[in-house]
């Protein structure tokens, strides 16, 4: 058995593999509201053979949405309409998890395909948005955000913990925060985005309180016998030293009661030189997983299965993420499984796909 396709547990999530799919936005929604659109797309996900399927982006708030069209769950409708999705992704073998975020300042923007770029101030489709500092993350995205107030800070903790309520009674195993790409929880953490003054800036434990509190306050809701996890900016690749603070960021982390931490770029700086390429966050996550003691994945540019197959076999990380490859061909994992030479690779999907298709290589 190749180490990509061999279980892996933590805590009540039981994995049957160690390929997840990444959250990835589909912008479909209507007033946060999803779908049968959604339902589709993450059941045909499950149904490709991933172990593990996080629901996109979900707003905690209606400020916290990226576009008009993201998904929600500040309001006990959009919770309930998730449980069609968990139900599909559980049917088809997968554990069903979600991201809970809010956008900060990237907030009130277009669809990517109509733009990607901050709503035009006289366009009623748009609203205000909130962030650390009164800072524009800038190029298309320069709405000036309000500057929060600490009775701001309070009321979206409070939607976090919300969130996190509806999202367990939907039947959701694992959970994910939104702490990275230059959201409202990587914009406190930045000097970059956080200029503040007062306890929420400033200084590392000032940066990092927003993050914390928030895990804090998510952990006493969330049930300790399912995963919680976070999505975390450890470096902004601006030339500075910032992963060592984002390491001991994670270090923080585990002491307040995450699970689990998927390794990602921070995204608050235009200035940002990112050495794109295959598998380039490998080391970083590696490093993560070695100084922190926390299990890992990581995404970006993961697609070849010998090198994700690597990536686990070589510890570097314990999950692959792959988001753009799976949406491209949901079935990769059973592909990947006939390349690493698995026993019977059709068994790596669900039974009713893979009988036929175990009979059909056999014929």
């Amino acid at each position: 058995m190749s180490s990509l396709f061999t279980p892996f547990r933590l805590k009540d999530a039981e994995l049957r593999n160690r390929i997840v799919v990444s959250p990835m936005c589909q912008y479909s929604a209507e007033n946060g509201l999803i779908n049968d659109w959604h339902r589709v797309h993450l059941a045909g996900l499950a149904r490709g053979g991933a172990a593990l399927v996080i629901a996109e982006a979900t707003a905690v708030s209606p400020e916290g949405r990226i576009t008009p069209g993201c998904a929600g769950i500040w309001n006990d409708e959009q919770g309930e309409a998730w449980r069609g999705a968990v139900a599909a992704i559980k049917a088809a073998g997968a554990v069903p998890g979600i991201q809970i975020a809010h956008a900060g300042r990237k907030a009130s923007a277009n669809r990517p395909w109509e733009g990607d770029d901050h709503i035009a101030a006289d366009d009623p489709r748009g609203w205000d948005t909130i962030a650390p500092s009164a800072i524009a993350f800038g190029g298309g995205l320069s709405k000036v955000p309000k500057a929060m107030d600490t009775a701001e800070i309070d009321r979206v903790k409070a939607d976090f913990v919300a969130a996190a309520r509806r999202a367990r009674d939907a039947g959701f195993e694992w959970l994910e925060l939104h702490f990275a790409h230059g959201y409202l929880a990587q914009s406190f953490f930045s000097t970059w985005s956080n200029k503040r003054e007062d306890a929420y800036g400033g200084s590392f434990d000032g940066r990092a309180r927003f993050l914390l509190e928030t895990l804090a306050a998510v952990r006493e809701v969330w049930p300790e016998n399912l995963p919680l996890t976070a999505r975390f900016g450890v470096t902004e690749f601006d030339g500075s030293d910032d992963l060592e603070e984002g390491i001991e960021m994670v270090r923080r982390f585990k002491a307040g009661g995450l699970d689990f931490i998927d390794v990602s770029i921070g995204f608050s700086t235009q200035s940002a030189n990112i050495p794109w390429g295959p598998n380039f966050m490998a080391p970083i996550a590696a490093r993560v997983r070695r100084e922190t003691g926390l299990p890992v994945t990581t995404s970006w540019f993961i697609s070849d299965p010998a090198g994700a197959n690597a990536l686990v076999a070589e510890e570097k990380v314990d999950l692959v993420s792959l988001g753009r490859p799976l949406l491209a061909d949901p079935h990769w994992p059973y592909k990947a499984a006939i390349e690493l030479g698995v026993d019977k690779a059709a068994w790596t999907l669900p039974a009713p796909y893979a009988h036929w298709l175990e009979r059909y290589r056999a014929a």
